[in-house]
């Protein structure tokens, strides 16, 4: 089985054919699916796939960085109270992001740190989103860590020093999606040198499609494409990867789907 451990199929470039993906994922042994919250606008279609396919969908909720805006705040206050449901199994995807906008760059780090404490006060994962803000979210993470926090540094495309790092934090992995397929992007080259027992596989969809896919829509039928290209560069069989990854997610999320 395969997990895919960080997938947005709630987004409308699904809303035409959900069915065939979930089918066609299924149909290529990714039997559940892990879903990060954007921000308030999403949570209704996240809770109605979820509603949809209670068996294979797992929600999360959290205040994606791109989303924290002067009224950060009070979005926060929707959130919290959903995730206070109990209905979630992590709080995702929060973070960092520089690449798009530095206009709200305090704010990104008040709601990350707002949110690494909910996470710890509920002992529940973080799904970090590190875009061209690595160093700073590791930093942040490292400051407020302690023994009930653990997560996931999403969309992994640093070095094996950082990924050991990352290591050092405790109960942390590196997930690793269609990037590691791009033959300049360099990721491939990285993977080699990063444990196993560290890598979760997530495709990020719609967005990040791997290889031979690649500017097309991502989804999550194609995890066994991401775990093969880590099968291939590591020169182990994509069995262990996938046992392994799968192991990974499991014990990361407490579940044994």
């Amino acid at each position: 089985m395969f997990i895919d451990t960080h997938t947005h199929l709630f987004l409308k470039q699904f809303d035409e054919d959900i069915d065939a993906v979930i089918q066609r994922s299924l149909d290529r042994g990714v039997e559940a699916f892990f879903l990060p919250n954007i921000d308030a606008s999403t949570i209704d279609a996240l809770k109605a796939l979820v509603n949809k396919y209670p068996k294979q969908c797992f929600p999360m909720m959290g205040l994606h960085p791109c989303s924290v805006k002067a009224d950060y705040e009070e979005e926060l206050k929707l959130l919290k109270a959903e995730l206070d449901t109990g209905d979630y199994c992590a709080v995702g995807e929060i973070g960092l992001d520089f690449y798009w906008d530095k206009s709200f760059t305090a704010q990104q780090k008040q709601a990350l740190a707002i949110q690494i404490e909910w996470a710890k006060e509920k002992e529940l994962p973080i799904v970090l989103h590190t875009r061209d803000s690595f160093e700073e979210t590791y930093d942040l993470v490292k400051s407020l860590n302690d023994d009930r926090l653990t997560g996931v540094f999403h969309c992994f495309g640093e070095s094996p020093e950082a990924a050991q790092k990352v290591h050092d934090l405790g109960g942390f992995y590196v997930g690793i999606g269609g990037v590691v397929t791009f033959k300049n992007a360099g990721v491939a080259e990285k993977v080699v040198d990063i444990p196993l027992e560290m890598i979760v596989l997530e495709t990020d969809s719609p967005y990040l499609a791997p290889t031979p896919n690649r500017g097309k829509r991502n989804e999550s039928s194609y995890i066994p494409d991401i775990a093969a290209k880590i099968a291939q560069v590591k020169q182990i069989k994509v069995e262990e990867v996938m046992k392994q990854t799968t192991k990974n997610a499991q014990k990361l999320y407490k579940t044994t789907v």
